[in-house]
């Protein structure tokens, strides 16, 4: 890592990518981001197998979408390396297949540019940019030359959504997205909720978020189904994780105070 990178890292505040890192038994974090995962944990315990569950989904989706003829992703809110990335997933399927990724940690981008070699028939670029700023990462030269965007695309949305507390800027960032691939591209997005929470594990998400203990701003059912409208949303739906076309071994973690919704839509 350069001296210009690693003055761009500040390890004195929690990342989420970090902190995912952290929870799924990676080495790539920092104090700030353990500190971090140990309070959530806390109080939420079931946090860790969940973000466990959201990386298998991750894999199961890919999969369906590479099956399905799609070989062309655009993974936002990539996070640190960890087994089964994007590419290997969908380059097993069809080694052609071309993978951005785009990430808005510095370190994140390090890693990804030193680790994520995929197989040298397709492709695979790396963007460090902001979800938030849908056109600029549309525009860039690197997605330009990797990815053709008149082809079918799988935008990739990842536990990554509800890091942007606006709504209706969450709103705009999908469509922003889905204007720009083609009919036959899906839309793949994962989210946190408190749907099946208590009214006192809600109330200490609440309290939490507040104080700025956690940076998730935890969304509804309904609220996500308003990103879907105009796309049909592939079988079972909006669902947790974990139920989302299980693998027959698949470990399948019952959360009573969080949980993780995940949806593959296509556009028509």
């Amino acid at each position: 890592m350069s001296s210009t990178e690693h003055s761009r890292i500040d390890t004195s505040v929690p990342h989420p990518a970090r902190r995912y890192s952290y929870w799924l038994g990676g080495k790539d974090h920092f104090a700030a981001d353990r500190e971090s995962g140990d309070a959530i944990a806390a109080a939420f315990p079931a946090v860790v197998a969940l973000a466990r569950a959201n990386r298998a989904f991750l894999g199961r989706a890919v999969r369906f979408l590479a099956e399905s003829g799609v070989h062309q992703f655009l993974d936002l809110g990539t996070g640190l390396p960890a087994p089964d990335n994007t590419h290997e997933v969908a380059q097993r399927i069809t080694p052609e297949s071309r993978v951005v990724y785009v990430d808005n940690d510095p370190i994140v981008m390090v890693h990804a540019r030193a680790l994520l070699q995929g197989d040298p028939r397709g492709r695979t670029a790396y963007l460090e940019a902001d979800v938030r700023d849908p056109a600029a990462i549309l525009a860039h030269p690197s997605l330009r030359e990797t990815l053709d965007l008149a082809a079918p695309v799988g935008v990739l949305l990842v536990t990554t959504l509800h890091f942007v507390h606006d709504d209706a800027q969450v709103a705009a960032v999908v469509q922003h997205l889905l204007d720009a691939v083609p009919s036959g591209s899906h839309l793949v997005l994962t989210h946190g909720t408190m749907d099946f929470s208590t009214p006192d594990g809600v109330a200490a998400y609440e309290k939490m978020f507040a104080a700025g203990g956690t940076d998730v701003r935890a969304r509804p059912k309904h609220a996500i189904e308003q990103y879907l409208t105009g796309l049909e949303i592939v079988e079972p739906g909006i669902v947790p994780v974990s139920d989302w076309r299980p693998d027959a071994s698949a470990d399948r973690p019952v959360s009573a105070d969080l949980q993780i919704y995940g949806v593959v839509a296509r556009k028509p």
